[in-house]
């Protein structure tokens, strides 16, 4: 089952200290999201050992840098954004930030509930954001442990929609399509852009002017679809006359080796890879 989540919660009424490990891009864009929404920065601390310039600033706003688990008292949430093949190794430190009732959100890809209650304990969301988060566009897929309440799931949710939208699914199977599709699909977007502005070169425009026809058309179709009720089929055949250049050029990206079949075999291949990365 897949259900769309509502904001139920507001991040300013989020009670106990909020414990974020690893500020990365990923980890960086959630608590800047967080910052602007309301969330006091005087209940966050950061787990980071190298953080960057702009991250280290916020300590004037209150926010800790690498404290001791004792000096943080009873953490309400832990919030992981750590690299994936860093987490057995951090998995231990990060024990001693939590206590059986604490919420723990992770984001790392391809890591499952049961190694991070292994590791960790407490009550594990799992989630998979992607990089428009770092703009407040993200989409980010959540499925929650059995032990996770419906208060708990909230506050992930609000936690969450400081980067975008979010969709909850009951099924963890699913998140290895949904790294993926939505995870990766980022990278076939920019890759979409990329060989675009090459193309564009091949049939002999200036490689400056085909790069920004790429970027703005690709940019300006997805705020369309963004801001569009109508279906992405629907976009595409309003712009499709029949006998004309877009369908010629449809014509060999629909054909029998086009992008269906090209994105089929991509998105099964990161499926895979996703699944190779839990074991």
């Amino acid at each position: 089952m897949v259900t769309a989540s509502s904001d139920t919660q507001s991040l300013a009424h989020i009670l106990g200290p909020v414990v974020l490990a690893g500020a990365g891009k990923m980890g960086s864009a959630m608590l800047s999201g967080w910052l602007s929404q309301g969330l006091d920065a005087k209940r966050v601390a950061v787990i980071e050992p190298h953080p960057s310039a702009e991250i280290s600033a916020l300590a004037a706003k209150g926010i800790r840098f690498n404290p001791a688990p004792k000096d943080v008292g009873t953490i309400a949430t832990l919030v992981i954004a750590l690299k994936p093949q860093t987490f057995p190794e951090a998995g231990a430190m990060l024990k001693s930030f939590t206590a059986p009732a604490t919420l723990v959100v992770s984001i790392m890809a391809g890591i499952p509930i049961g190694s991070i209650e292994a590791a960790c304990g407490g009550s594990v969301v799992r989630a998979m954001p992607n990089t428009p988060a770092a703009i407040g566009r993200g989409i980010t897929v959540a499925v929650a442990a059995d032990n996770v309440g419906a208060d708990q799931r909230a506050v992930a949710d609000a936690l969450l929609r400081a980067m975008g939208a979010v969709e909850w699914v009951g099924d963890e199977g699913l998140m290895d399509a949904v790294t993926a599709v939505s995870g990766s699909g980022p990278a076939y977007v920019f890759l979409l852009a990329e060989e675009l502005a090459r193309a564009g070169v091949a049939a002999g425009l200036p490689e400056e002017l085909a790069t920004r026809l790429a970027r703005e058309t690709v940019a300006g179709s997805g705020e369309l679809l963004h801001r569009s009720r109508i279906s992405s089929a629907m976009l595409r055949e309003n712009v499709t006359s029949p006998g004309g250049t877009t369908a010629a050029a449809l014509e060999v990206l629909m054909g029998p080796d086009g992008m269906q079949s090209l994105l089929t075999r991509a998105v099964a291949a990161a499926t895979r890879r996703s699944k190779q990365l839990a074991k």
